[in-house]
C-alpha cells in the first residue's frame, strides 16, 4: 500500500521528561501508526506541484514543535524531504490541556486502585481524542489526506511534542 506512513519519528528536547504514561502513549501511538495508517499527500500541499500528480509513499514522517508549530516533514523511504509544513499550535492547547490533565488525574487513579475513577479518564479521553482528531482532520485539509485512526492517532502525538511547552 502506498498511501502510508511507513516510520513515525519524533524529534525535540520536550521528549526528554515524558512521564511513564505519557512515554506509554508515544510508543503505543507510534506503533499503531506504523502498522496501520491512511495517509497521502494531495497535490494542494506541494506549491507548484498542483498540476502533477503529488508523490506516492510509502512516508516517513518527522514530527516536531517549533516556535509554536507542529512542524510534519515528510520523506520518502530513503529520507529525502518531499514537504515540510507547519500547524499554527493555538487551536489544539485547550485539547492537549485537557488531554494532560487526565493522563495525570490517570496516573493518580491507577495508583489508587480507583477502577470506575479509570474507566471515567479512560471514556474522556477518548472523547478528547476524538475531538483532537476532527480538529486535525481540519487544519490538515488541502494538505495530506488521513482517516480518523491515523488523526487520533497523530493527536497523541501532538499532546506528547507540547506537553512542556
Amino acid at each position: 500500500m502506498t498511501n502510508r506512513l511507513l516510520k513515525v519519528l519524533l524529534e525535540g528536547e520536550a521528549l526528554q521528561g515524558l512521564s511513564p504514561l505519557q512515554e506509554a502513549d508515544r510508543r503505543q501511538a507510534v506503533a499503531d501508526l506504523e502498522v496501520d495508517n491512511h495517509f497521502a499527500l494531495l497535490p494542494t500541499a506541494i506549491v507548484g506541484r498542483a498540476d502533477k500528480p503529488p508523490p506516492d509513499g510509502p512516508f516517513m514522517l518527522h514530527l516536531s514543535v517549533s516556535e509554536g508549530r507542529l512542524v510534519m516533514d515528510v520523506r520518502s523511504t530513503e529520507d529525502a524531504r518531499l514537504i515540510t509544513f507547519g500547524l499554527a499550535l493555538g487551536p489544539f492547547r485547550r485539547l492537549i490541556k485537557d488531554y494532560q490533565m487526565l493522563v495525570d488525574s490517570y496516573g493518580t487513579a491507577m495508583e489508587e486502585g480507583r477502577e470506575a475513577r479509570i474507566q471515567a479518564i479512560d471514556m474522556g479521553r477518548r472523547g478528547l481524542h476524538n475531538e483532537g482528531a476532527e480538529l486535525l482532520l481540519k487544519r490538515l485539509q488541502g494538505k495530506v489526506s488521513i482517516d480518523h485512526e491515523t488523526a487520533r492517532r497523530l493527536f497523541t502525538l501532538v499532546c506528547v511534542l507540547h506537553q512542556r511547552i
